[in-house]
């Protein structure tokens, strides 16, 4: 057992879920050995940022509201955001179209382990069903990316 390339994919993992699989057969792992690495750092991730998602999104109003103040203090504008954006109507046609399962399962996938589950945190935080969605989304994923990794190096 190659501890290194575990450990190589575990810490990956928590970062780009998507792609880690692939580099499993390169670094001669079995199957079993590659699924487990990445899914355990993926759902490390994801815990990690899912349930810290509230800070992050505190510190990132807090800074806005220093960044007003200077502009108070030196006597400019406050800027305000634009409420309809193109980027908000997207946001809210993919919520209402894909729901909770859909923001949960694919998020973390496409997006970012950090990204989707702050995302996934922002919109289903406070929902029961959420985090456990992102775990069985992991699973679901890990599978499906580590049985393509290992079909395609053949």
């Amino acid at each position: 057992m190659n501890w290194w390339a575990l450990a190589t994919l575990f810490a990956f993992s928590i970062i780009k879920f998507m792609f880690t699989p692939f580099t499993g057969p390169g670094l001669q792992l079995s199957f079993l050995e590659t699924y487990f690495a990445c899914v355990a750092g993926g759902l490390f991730g994801s815990s990690i940022f899912f349930f810290s998602a509230g800070y992050f999104m505190r510190r990132a109003r807090e800074n806005q509201q220093k960044k007003n103040k200077a502009r108070i203090l030196k006597g400019l504008p406050i800027k305000t955001k634009k409420r309809f954006t193109r980027m908000n109507k997207l946001v809210v046609r993919l919520k209402s179209s894909i729901g909770i399962v859909g923001i949960c399962f694919w998020a973390p996938f496409f997006l970012s382990i950090p990204v989707g589950s702050i995302v996934a945190a922002k919109f289903y935080g406070d929902n029961k069903k959420a985090y456990p969605l992102i775990v069985l989304g992991m699973l679901i994923n890990g599978t499906i990316t580590t049985g393509i990794a290992y079909l395609s190096y053949g």
